[in-house]
């Protein structure tokens, strides 16, 4: 029996340092140009593994990666803990009250933009695919349906940074992509865990297909009922006996991820289940402040995502094994059934069709999601090397042109002015009330005070309903609390000033000082633009400084009139 050595750490420090290092490295060069942090990571991978170091520096490449096993367990151990968190947090993420509400749109979207792109993904590798991509050319039909699987899954993580980045995670458009996207992911990893299962045990049959199938929808039902009520009970108690927050609640997830994915694991799912499902878990619990969910994924996509993702790179050489016919294959069908699928989902829904195209685009990414389910597939011997570096190829080019295309795809809508919306009469210089829904409640009341406007009850119910399905505060002191109203006429806009902050649950930790309440009628789309415009102006330091800074009501009227006119925004 042969233990881990001094040699064996110093090389495995090296390998972290160069991975790691590297990686952010590419990712702040690289995000001048707007790419994203995945395409950073896996091409810091491709530098440092047998690509480029290992074919142009051959021996040196064989002294920092040496072809030890001990050697390269410690990295696959740390990249495997990388890929299981990663999951716990994309769990986090998952809102599955609020998702609930949204039932009917959400789910809608979900179901058509699984089958859709699952359908078109399976015909396309059964009729067109050349057998030379098959491992085993007599199972193209298990082939297919992991492939179609693969290809079917959104990445929520994608979508969700390009939301942030332009200004519309807050927004009811957002609200509804986000929704969506995280049934698609519960169904999505639901039935790829299930056909990986079916496929990779040796022995299974009719019986041991039917009790694998029995136990996934049990356990996952119980903890989506049960365990949401036990994860929301321990995090409250923790953060009630103020034992050593947030470190406490922090401990408490990652052994609820451990017990979950050892469950998953026993049962003959993958253990990533079991942590994506303990983090849906977690992420109900209200007493899990923002500030606690930013420390986690900080953590998890600080360090060990991109040791994971970079360590692709080490596996494969990808010079050697892209084919471009399979790499174009896969991202074509992959981006074509997924958009597909979720233009069919808001066709069925009542979604304004103006909110088509951008929701549409916002599930065509594969992104992480995708490159981690190849990878299972791949290490379980399913597909070939080539096939592997296609659905990389295709995962990264999604995720690369997302942020265009959907960018794109709102500059298509009306252009508005935010000062068409809000008066002199509708700023309040100093919010008399410090606590959040007495802060909404004194805006709501101005509100219900201006022409053609519904009452107060109305407005408050409207607005508070919307708050508790998903908060609206922002980074840096900004909450745009807000609602649709039927009968409401045209758009109405409310700010108020807290000069001592209100607590808001904000991701940053930061008390709110800025609130921008925005009510707009059911059947205009406008919501988007005006929160994505607030959502701007107040990044910059300099305009939050004069608002702040600003003498009574008038002043800050004169600072917001300054503000948004110097975006030289007009309605067309």
């Amino acid at each position: 029996m042969r233990c881990l050595n001094e040699e064996n750490i110093f090389i495995f420090l090296i390998q972290v340092f160069l991975l790691l290092g590297l990686a952010r490295a590419l990712t702040g060069l690289l995000k001048r140009w707007k790419q994203p942090a995945l395409t950073a990571e896996i091409l810091a991978g491709v530098l440092l593994g047998p690509t480029i170091f290992g074919r142009f520096f051959p021996a040196l490449h064989q002294i920092v990666f040496p072809a030890d096993m001990i050697q390269q367990n410690m990295l696959e151990t740390i990249a495997w803990l990388g890929v299981l968190l990663l999951l716990l947090e994309i769990g986090l993420e998952f809102n599955f009250s609020s998702a609930w509400r949204q039932r009917g749109d959400a789910l809608k979207i979900a179901a058509t933009d699984i089958v859709v792109p699952i359908t078109i993904s399976f015909a396309a590798c059964v009729l067109f695919l050349p057998g030379r991509y098959l491992l085993n050319p007599g199972q193209r039909t298990a082939f297919a349906l992991f492939m179609a699987t693969a290809m079917a899954i959104s990445s929520t993580p994608t979508t969700a940074r390009t939301l942030h980045d332009l200004r519309l995670t807050k927004t009811d458009l957002g609200f509804l992509i986000v929704s969506a996207l995280s049934v698609n992911d519960v169904i999505g990893w639901l039935i790829f865990s299930l056909v990986l299962s079916f496929f990779t045990e040796a022995r299974l049959d009719i019986a041991g297909t039917l009790t694998i199938t029995a136990l996934t929808f049990g356990f996952t039902f119980l903890c989506l009922t049960v365990g949401r009520s036990f994860a929301n009970f321990v995090i409250s108690r923790l953060k009630a006996g103020q034992i050593s927050q947030p470190a406490s609640s922090l401990t408490f997830i990652y052994l609820l991820g451990l017990l979950c994915g050892a469950i998953t694991q026993k049962i003959g799912l993958h253990a990533l289940f079991g942590f994506f499902i303990a983090g849906v878990m977690a992420g109900e619990a209200k007493a899990l402040s923002e500030r606690t969910r930013q420390v986690i994924s900080q953590m998890v996509f600080a360090v060990f995502v991109p040791v994971f993702f970079a360590s692709i790179g080490l596996k494969i050489d990808f010079f050697k094994s892209f084919d471009i016919f399979i790499a174009l294959f896969i991202t074509v069908i992959s981006i074509t059934g997924k958009f597909l699928g979720a233009w069919l989902g808001v066709g069925l829904t009542d979604v304004p069709r103006t909110n088509r195209l951008p929701i549409a685009i916002a599930h065509t990414p594969g992104g992480m999601t995708e490159i981690v389910v190849g990878l299972l597939v791949f290490e379980h011997g399913l597909i070939s090397e080539s096939v592997f570096v296609g659905i990389v190829f295709g995962a990264v080019a999604s995720s690369v042109v997302l942020g265009p295309w959907l960018s794109y795809a709102i500059r298509k809508r009306k252009k508005v002015s935010v000062l068409e919306f809000f008066t002199s009469g509708t700023v309040i210089g100093d919010l008399r009330n410090a606590e959040r829904d007495k802060a909404i409640e004194e805006l709501c009341r101005v509100a219900a005070e201006q022409e053609d406007m519904p009452d107060f009850d109305t407005l408050y119910a409207a607005v508070m309903n919307r708050e508790n399905a998903m908060g609206t505060a922002m980074e840096e002191g900004v909450a745009v609390p807000h609602a649709r109203l039927a009968f409401l006429k045209r758009p109405v806009i409310v700010f108020g000033r807290s000069p001592a902050g209100i607590e808001w649950d904000s991701p940053d930790g930061k008390p709110t000082h800025f609130i921008f309440l925005t009510l707009t009628p059911e059947g205009d789309d406008v919501q988007v633009q005006i929160l994505a415009l607030i959502a701007r102006a107040m990044s910059q330091k300099e305009n939050r400084d004069d608002i702040m800074q600003a003498q009574g009501p008038y002043e800050v009227w004169q600072s917001l009139q300054m503000m948004f006119t110097s975006q030289n925004i007009v309605r067309k």
